[in-house]
C-alpha cells in the first residue's frame, strides 16, 4: 500500500464482518477498537446519526494515531422513520425482528475516511424486505444468537439471509462496510491498490 503521508491503514472497528471485508482488499491494515460513546442526540435523523457515529469512531482512533489513515463505520436500521439499534437481549431482538416482518426497511451505513488533511464521510442506503415470518421462525432465528451486536437484530451474511424476500443495495454496505464507496474514498486519500 502506498498511502502518501499515511504510515498505516487502520479500521476503527472490532467487527469481524468489517475486518473480513477489509481483508478482501489485500491491503495491510490493523483493526483498533474506537471505544466511543454511540449515543446521538434524540431526534437526530438516521442519515445524520450514522455519519456522525462513523466520523466519531474514525476521529477517536485518528486522535491516537495521527499519522494513520483511519476508516470509521457505523450502521443503523430505519423502519418508517424509527431508528433501530443493536438489541440488548433476546427479547429486544425478537421485538425488533417482529416489527420488521412483512415490511421493507432501510439500512444506513456511514463510512468515514480520515487522515492528516483528509476527511470524507458518506452514507449508503439499502432497502430490505423481510418475509412475513411466523412466530416459530422468529423464535428459531433469535435462538441462533446471530442478532448479537447487529442493528435490527439480524446478520444478513449468515443464516439471516433466509429472513428476506428482497434486498436492494450494496451487499457489503449491508454487511457493515460499503466497499465501493470506501475504495473510492481511499483512492481519493492517495491509497494505491495495485
Amino acid at each position: 500500500m502506498s498511502a502518501g503521508v499515511f504510515e498505516e491503514l487502520l479500521l476503527a472497528s472490532t467487527s469481524s464482518g468489517r475486518r473480513a471485508l477489509m481483508e478482501g482488499l489485500g491491503l495491510p491494515f490493523r483493526a483498533v477498537a474506537p471505544g466511543v460513546d454511540e449515543d446521538v442526540p434524540p431526534g437526530t435523523a438516521p442519515q445524520h446519526a450514522v455519519a456522525m457515529l462513523a466520523e466519531r469512531k474514525a476521529r477517536a482512533v485518528f486522535d491516537r494515531f495521527p499519522r494513520a489513515l483511519v476508516i470509521g463505520s457505523d450502521q443503523l436500521v430505519s423502519l418508517q422513520g424509527e431508528t433501530l439499534g443493536k438489541p440488548e437481549n433476546e427479547a429486544a431482538a425478537r421485538k425488533q425482528l417482529g416489527s420488521l416482518r412483512g415490511k421493507t426497511h432501510e439500512i444506513l451505513t456511514g463510512v468515514c475516511v480520515m487522515g492528516a488533511g483528509f476527511v470524507q464521510t458518506e452514507v449508503d442506503t439499502a432497502r430490505l424486505s423481510v418475509l412475513p415470518l411466523s412466530d416459530e421462525e422468529l423464535d428459531g432465528y433469535v435462538a441462533t444468537g446471530e442478532w448479537q451486536g447487529c442493528a435490527g437484530g439480524y446478520r444478513v451474511e449468515a443464516r439471516g439471509q433466509a429472513l428476506f424476500e428482497r434486498i436492494d443495495g450494496d451487499r457489503t454496505a449491508i454487511q457493515g462496510l460499503p466497499m465501493q464507496r470506501l475504495t473510492r474514498l481511499l483512492r481519493e486519500a492517495g491509497v494505491k491498490f495495485f
